[in-house]
């Protein structure tokens, strides 16, 4: 099979081409597996997190990709969820141990045993990908291959950051960042709580209108300030200093949820900036996203094909995976992007 593959962390920069294309073995489904012919693989910042190592695969070389979609093309002698032909999700939970204490109590997100689809299993950025059928997702037929990538992460995940915000209808809510993530939770707030208010901050312009294109009723700086202080913010940046932004523009009370699997260290600095008497006395509050759920994915997919919610996307081949990836972090971003492999 055709891949593209990572061999070693490295900084992505306009010269860079941090993974090859290459021939690699077809897998072959072990018993509780199925094999996936793969038609679309979604690009996420996470996997500029792993190529430069803030959270760098557990071996290389890796296939890296986590918004996995295909069709089953074989699978192993126990699994029988589903058939051959059946067109199926893998999203970035490839795994867990399914018998510990959190797993049992439906936060296997959090398992010491959790395995990563792209980080710690070959992922999606190639022809033919395996997964325990178990972790393995239906997807609604409403959606286009394209279409159902980006929800596999970007949407259930933006799902997560908003059930953990506790937000009610009627509530101001704030996104920090405009990219695949918060341009679904925005379509999913609209739906859920009409009345409620989004607020988007973003540095760059573009992502700015996009998101009043989409219904924010204002949009600012990273640095700027609310008309009004709000109830709740999902900040979606790889950096710092939208924390600390985003902490002053909450209401006695206001919860910030991260929805970043790791912080860039270059700008810790900015931690020093964080005061306690204005960011976060008067019981603020500041609440960390771990990983997704195989409930957490089921549902948003069930909840985006009944809206039906549809993110904007881009469509690279995968051999301009590495484009793909030098765009995203150079914040070339409308919506999501989207390998289409087969």
């Amino acid at each position: 099979m055709k891949a593209m593959v990572l061999d070693k962390v490295i900084q992505i920069s306009e010269n860079s081409k941090p993974l090859r294309l290459m021939n690699l073995p077809d897998p072959v489904p072990k018993p509780d597996e199925i094999l996936i012919k793969v038609s679309t693989c979604g690009v996420c910042h996470t996997e500029l997190d792993e190529i430069e190592g803030r959270t760098p695969p557990t071996h290389f070389p890796m296939v890296l990709g986590h918004q996995v979609v295909g069709k089953v093309e074989d699978a192993g002698s126990n699994a029988k969820q589903f058939h051959i032909g059946d067109r199926v999700g893998v999203a970035w939970i490839y795994s867990a141990c399914e018998s510990c204490e959190l797993c049992l109590a439906g936060k296997e997100n959090l398992c010491s045993q959790f395995k990563a689809t792209g980080r710690d299993a070959f992922g999606g950025y190639a022809e033919l990908m395996v997964v325990p059928e178990g972790f393995a997702q239906s997807i609604p037929s409403v959606f286009t291959n394209e279409e159902a990538a980006p929800l596999l992460c970007a949407g259930a995940i933006g799902y997560r950051s908003l059930r953990l915000t506790g937000i009610n209808n009627g509530q101001r809510l704030g996104l920090t960042g405009f990219g695949a993530s918060a341009h679904l939770v925005l379509k999913l707030v609209r739906y859920l709580y009409p009345d409620t208010d989004v607020y988007v901050f973003a540095r760059n312009p573009n992502e700015r209108d996009f998101a009043r294109d989409l219904g924010a009723v204002w949009t600012g700086d990273t640095v700027d300030r609310a008309p009004r202080d709000l109830h709740a913010i999902i900040d979606t940046t790889p950096v710092w200093k939208p924390v600390v932004e985003a902490m002053a523009n909450l209401i006695p009370g206001g919860r910030l949820v991260i929805n970043a699997i790791r912080k860039e260290t270059s700008d810790q600095e900015i931690l020093s900036k964080l005061r306690y008497e204005d960011h976060l006395w008067m019981e603020k509050e500041i609440k960390s996203v771990a990983n997704v759920t195989r409930t957490d994915v089921r549902e948003f997919l069930d909840l985006a094909s009944r809206i039906p919610i549809k993110p904007d996307v881009q469509t690279y081949r995968l051999d301009q995976a590495n484009t793909a990836l030098l765009e995203l972090k150079s914040q070339k971003i409308r919506g999501g992007k989207v390998l289409a492999i087969s």
